[in-house]
């Protein structure tokens, strides 16, 4: 890890934590970080913040440090973890029969983010928090999808807008979420933005598995790391950032990294645009948490890396969760950019201005229709933007996943 930086213990000791592998001497520093904590509940509120508690407890146990905390810190540190594993199994076994009425249709399905993370590197031990279920089809079926589950008992949460419908397919990265027994599951059909070919790509090659006797696919590794990456970043775009999103990253590249880390990955991210993403994750990667990489590597890191990143990290760190975005422009452009064709794009803004009363009374957290009134009032007085301008700095109506 990086000396120098503007870090607390017991922030150290949490970055130290999340990841699977431990040498002797980072043992060694993890130890008396830990022994030096006189804050223990502080030290489990940022575990919890950053989605990495049952992680923590494992790797503290696996460290033979459980002793140091108190028992009030360690019994909720436990829960955390018997809390993930018991809700991975659930999500797992309603994931099941979500599979298997998709594939009694013949369709493809790609495990994305946790469901694929917790199979492919953290062990189907509960040590991956999650609260959605992410998978990838093609478009087509992602539609089919929607409409076959929805047929047999998955509640799907409100779609915003009648002018969204016709659209579903081409905006965002995933259709309105399912919900069956308290597992929420997304259907997504991209993942990269205009250039659909690296969707494709990690599609066609990922490999195939079984979840309870049903068929699934994990990703191909290379893309799905960068998809990650980008992923990350579309959160800190938002102002918002997690360890837990870190964390897969760190033990992706400790388990894989001779799979992931090769000239393909270099050759991918220059093709989506993301070589600066991917650079400045890299960085953080190799100082803070010190994953080593092939020269060539490190020569691409440093390149194009940007020499903020570790602050915007340490930012993130100390405050993971509900920041005011500080460019909301930028998150809706780049979201308004990627919706194929003027007439999708027409559709898509008036969605935003002209939203169903039931998704407006579920994102403004209303009963009533007149409490909603002045929330479209708000909205239409967006408009203003587009008159005013058509520069891309001047315009925002809503993050489109919300």
């Amino acid at each position: 890890m990086k000396k120098g930086l503007e870090l607390r213990d017991d922030e150290n000791l949490l970055t130290g934590l999340c990841r699977s592998s431990f040498n002797p001497e980072l043992k060694t520093m993890l130890r008396a970080l830990a022994e030096g904590i006189a804050d223990w509940k502080h030290f489990i509120t940022m575990a919890s913040e950053h989605g990495v508690a049952a992680l923590v407890y494992h790797n503290l146990e696996k460290l033979d440090l459980l002793q140091l905390l108190p028992e009030g810190e360690k019994s909720f540190l436990k829960k955390c973890l018997l809390k993930s594993l018991s809700r991975n199994t659930r999500n797992a076994k309603m994931l099941a029969e979500a599979l298997h009425l998709m594939n009694s249709q013949d369709m493809k399905v790609v495990l994305l983010k946790g469901s694929a993370l917790e199979i492919m590197v953290y062990g189907n031990e509960g040590l991956r928090q999650m609260s959605d279920v992410d998978v990838l089809l093609s478009r087509q079926d992602c539609l089919d999808a929607r409409i076959l589950l929805m047929k047999n008992g998955f509640r799907s949460y409100p779609v915003k807008s009648v002018f969204h419908k016709p659209i579903m397919g081409y905006i965002g990265k995933h259709l309105p979420t399912l919900m069956k027994n308290d597992m929420r599951l997304e259907l997504h059909h991209e993942l990269f933005g205009k250039d659909n070919s690296l969707t494709k790509l990690l599609f066609d090659e990922s490999r195939e598995i079984r979840i309870n006797g049903e068929r699934a696919f994990l990703p191909q590794i290379s893309i799905f790391f960068l998809y990650l990456v980008r992923h990350l970043c579309m959160h800190e775009m938002n102002n918002e950032s997690q360890l837990r999103l870190y964390s897969d990253l760190v033990i992706l590249a400790e388990k894989s990294g001779d799979e992931i880390f090769t000239t393909e990955l270099i050759d991918y991210a220059e093709q989506a645009g993301l070589s600066d993403m991917l650079a400045a994750k890299l960085q953080i990667l190799r100082d803070l948490w010190g994953i080593t990489y092939p020269e060539w590597i490190n020569e691409f890191t440093d390149k194009h890396h940007d020499p903020a990143s570790l602050n915007k990290f340490i930012f993130f760190l100390k405050s993971p969760k509900n920041n005011p975005p500080e460019n909301k422009t930028k998150f809706y452009y780049k979201s308004f950019s990627e919706i194929p064709g003027i007439y999708r794009k027409v559709l898509y803004i008036l969605g935003d201005l002209f939203p169903y009363p039931a998704f407006m009374k579920r994102r403004y957290r209303r009963n009533s229709t007149l409490g909603i009134l002045p929330y479209y009032i708000l909205r239409w007085g967006k408009l203003w933007y587009l008159i005013k301008g058509s520069m891309p700095d001047k315009l925002y109506l809503e993050d489109p996943t919300r």
